[in-house]
Parts: C-alpha cells; sequence; structure tokens
C-alpha cells in the first residue's frame, strides 16, 4: 500500500514481494532505497588490528590455538620429514590467519582446530600438539596426510 510521499508500507512489503522476511526494519529500507549493503571480511582491522603478511620463503603455515614451538621434538620430526627449516615455517593463532591476505598461497596445518584454510594450498589436520604425543592413530593419520601431500612439500612453488 503506497504512503504519501511514495513510500510503501512496510506491513504489506515486508515479504510478499521479495519472498524473503528481511532481518531488520532498516535493511529493508536500505534495499527500497537501492542501497547495497555489504558485509567486512575483516571487521577486526576496523579495530585497529593490522594484517598479516608471511615472508617470501614461508612453505607452512601452522595454526593453532596455543601455537607450538617449533623446537618442540614432534614439531622438529614433521619438519625434518617435510625437508622444511624454521625459517620456512610461521606459527599463527586462528585471529591472525583470518588477517592473511586474500592471495595467501601455502602449505597449511591445522593443529587441533577444526576449520580448515581460508587460502590456497594443500592443508592437513591433526589434533592439538598434547594429543599427538599420546595418540598413536592420530600420528599414524597426520603421517599419511603429509605422505598424500608429499609432493607439495617437497617441491618450491617457485621452481616449478
Amino acid at each position: 500500500m503506497a504512503q504519501p510521499g511514495g513510500f510503501v508500507s512496510i506491513a504489506t512489503q515486508s515479504g510478499d514481494q521479495t519472498g524473503k522476511m528481511m532481518s531488520s526494519r532498516r535493511d529493508w529500507l536500505l534495499q527500497q532505497m537501492g542501497i547495497t549493503q555489504y558485509t567486512l571480511r575483516r571487521p577486526r582491522a576496523l579495530h585497529g588490528e593490522v594484517a598479516v603478511s608471511i615472508r617470501q620463503e614461508t612453505r607452512l603455515l601452522i595454526v593453532a590455538a596455543v601455537p607450538p614451538p617449533l623446537t618442540d621434538p614432534l614439531i622438529s620430526d614433521v619438519l625434518r620429514a617435510m625437508m622444511m627449516h624454521e625459517h620456512e615455517v610461521v606459527v599463527l593463532t586462528p585471529d591472525q590467519s583470518a588477517m592473511l591476505p586474500d592471495d595467501t598461497r601455502c602449505v597449511s596445518w591445522s593443529l587441533g582446530l577444526d576449520a580448515s584454510a581460508a587460502w590456497e594450498g594443500s592443508h592437513i589436520a591433526s589434533p592439538a600438539l598434547a594429543e599427538l604425543y599420546d595418540n598413536a592413530g592420530a600420528k599414524r593419520a597426520l603421517w599419511q596426510q603429509i605422505s598424500h601431500y608429499e609432493s607439495d612439500f617437497f617441491t618450491d612453488p617457485d621452481r616449478s
């Protein structure tokens, strides 16, 4: 139903023309005015957080809620198996990994996290480090993933 001034009544429009209920009156009004709404991919950047960048020689990103030291014996064994050195590895928290540029392409290892990587590249996942030490099945699954992606670990993308 048209109101004075050409506006359409919210009561008659909500849902019947668009086929969907708008989440709020503001959303509906912005839609009626033809204003496109955007959702920030990194809203924390507005609060002063800075984008995370990685060095060019980085070959592996380890993402963990509690970042493990690269000197941990199990981490050292995994890096040795992947033929990587500590300077080629970056350890991030999930919040830091969310701040990586969209064009990031790197092999990643989610350590104790359910989420997969949001960037391009092979991805392996395992339980948290403490569980890996005590769980032979989890270690075996990790080594199987490393074997599956071995061509990504053992080759330098700049040389191909």
